[in-house]
Parts: C-alpha cells; sequence; structure tokens
C-alpha cells in the first residue's frame, strides 16, 4: 500500500514554523516568504482536517494537535537531513566547535579522551579563538565561551561559573602566610580585564597603592607562564584543575573572586544532529561539578 503522506514542502514548513514558534522564522530558515510558509501550513490542515496553530498574542503558537504532530514529524526531517548528510559526504558525527582558547587548552582538551571513549562516532573539529564564532552564518555548530554582564542571543546553556583564586606553583606559595603577602609576588594578569584589585579587596586587602602587573598576557599564555613558575595568576578553579591535579599549581590563599560564567551557545539548526546534541550534553555534564549557586550569575 503506497504511504499516506502529505506534500513534503507542506510538512517542512509546518515543521520549521512550530519548530521557531513563528511563520516569519520559518520563512527565513527556509528561503521563502511568510505568505508561502502561511500558505503551505492552511493546506496541510485542509488535508488532515486540523488546526496545527492557533491565534497568540505574539503571532502563532501550535495548538495540542500540532504539538502531538510535530514531536513526531521532526525527528523524521533529523533522520532524512542525517541519511543525506552521509550520503553526500558530510559526516554527521562532525561537530564544529569554536572555544576560546583558555578554556579549550586547560578544560576541554584535558578531558576530550573521556567523549571519544562515551561517542567513538562524534568527531569534534575544535578552533580556538577569542572571537565568537558567527553561528547563524554556519561558522560554528556550538561555541564555548566566557560570559560576564551580557546574555547570548543564541541558545544557550551555563557550563560552569566558578570563582576565580589566585594560583601558583607550590614553591611560590610556600612563604605567603596572608593574602597581602601576594602584593610582593610577580602577579600575571590577563589582558583582557583587572581583577587583582577587586581580589585583594574581597581578600580584605587594601589596595590603594597597588602596582599595575608585571605581565600582561592573554590568559592562555598567563596560565603556562605560571605554571613554570613566573608568579601568581587570579584564574578560574575549572581552568586550573588539570594543573592542580598534576601538582603543578595550587591556590596561593583560598578567597573567591566571582566573575563570569562559561557557556555553550548552540546554532538552532546544528541543535537538530544528534552528534550536536551529544557533545552539547556531554559538556554541560562535565561542567557540572563546577556550577555554583554563590557569587554573581551571568548578569554578574
Amino acid at each position: 500500500m503506497p504511504r499516506s503522506l502529505p506534500p513534503l514542502n507542506a510538512l517542512r514548513a509546518f515543521e520549521a514554523a512550530g519548530r521557531h514558534g513563528s511563520f516569519s522564522a520559518a520563512a527565513a530558515e527556509l528561503g521563502v516568504s511568510h505568505s508561502s510558509i502561511s500558505r503551505h501550513v492552511r493546506g496541510l490542515e485542509l488535508r488532515l482536517g486540523v488546526n496545527l496553530f492557533r491565534d497568540a498574542a505574539r503571532g502563532v503558537e501550535l495548538s495540542p494537535e500540532g504539538r502531538a504532530y510535530l514531536r513526531q514529524v521532526s525527528p523524521a526531517f533529523d533522520v532524512l537531513a542525517e541519511a543525506t548528510e552521509t550520503l553526500t559526504g558530510r559526516a554527521p558525527g562532525v561537530v564544529t566547535v569554536s572555544c576560546e582558547p583558555t578554556i579549550a587548552a586547560h578544560w576541554l582538551l584535558p578531558r576530550l579522551g573521556r567523549f571519544h571513549a562515551a561517542f567513538p562516532g562524534v568527531e569534534p573539529r575544535i578552533t580556538a579563538s577569542y572571537a565568537l564564532a558567527n553561528l547563524t552564518g554556519f561558522e560554528a555548530d556550538v561555541a564555548i565561551r566566557s560570559v560576564v554582564r551580557t546574555v547570548p542571543d543564541v541558545p544557550a546553556s551555563l557550563v560552569s561559573n566558578a570563582p576565580m583564586y589566585p594560583f601558583a606553583r607550590p614553591e611560590v606559595c610556600a612563604g605567603i602566610a596572608g593574602p597581602s603577602d601576594l602584593l610582593r609576588l610577580p602577579r600575571l594578569q590577563d589582558r583582557r580585564g583587572d581583577p587583582w584589585r577587586d581580589w585583594f579587596i574581597a581578600a580584605g586587602v587594601d589596595p590603594g597603592g597597588l602596582e599595575p602587573p608585571e605581565w600582561r598576557l592573554l590568559a592562555d599564555l598567563a596560565l603556562p607562564a605560571a605554571v613554570a613558575g613566573q608568579g601568581v595568576m587570579l584564574v578560574s578553579a575549572e581552568v586550573a584543575e588539570v594543573h592542580v591535579a598534576r601538582g603543578d599549581l595550587q591556590r596561593a590563599w583560598d578567597v573567591p573572586l566571582w566573575g563570569g560564567s562559561y557557556m555553550i551557545l548552540t546554532e538552532p539548526q546544528a541543535a537538530r544532529r544528534r552528534a550536536v546534541r551529544q557533545f552539547r550534553d556531554w559538556v554541560i555534564a562535565e561542567g557540572a561539578p563546577w556550577r555554583f549557586d554563590e557569587g554573581p550569575g551571568i548578569d554578574g
């Protein structure tokens, strides 16, 4: 018996409109007009004898029948997309990742073996850059970024919000009896900020005569300098973790400075691919020990 299927274009219009909750957004995704989406959806409703959408305060929203239909239609499109990617040579297991260099080198890469063991068919292709990839322009499937005050305008999930501490080699920390002792040590500084003054205030030390840090480097360079014994650096606890575990670094003083968060941003269409969801969910799970209720959130 032949399958009883509505026209494919009508299903595509419904699926995109239902996923976005917007005819306009669906039209932009599919490269057609708003009226084309509306016409296809209306034709599908007439064919099925069901109202898939209903009017809402802002545009339209799925009806209960529409939500139930979308839950089955979307996975079917995902299967078709992955089958097509496999046939045309684009491996569905490839995930393009844009990541800040510091979190890439000192947090993501050291634990990536666990991801490969759990998902051997998925290949993360990681690019380290401070510039935010254009996710909507398909430069990357996901991006891992430090967020301090602004909320991303694409779907994002919290990875970690661990506080910063001063870290240095054990031999550098050996003579530290109080937080004021850090004033006499070489302080390594991320060029993009100046957290030392705030940390000394949090530690109860008057920073009035605080001299500028001896070195101002990007964090991905400053941290190896601290590991080499060149000074003390303020860095978030999850980034320093691998070096602490190896015995190369320890906290110079146990006063936290709450700053921003690391978040994983996901391109909406890419999130429909199983490999992208697996990588995103794994990153979020790996960050769980470093998520805290204390301190300011991303609106800090």
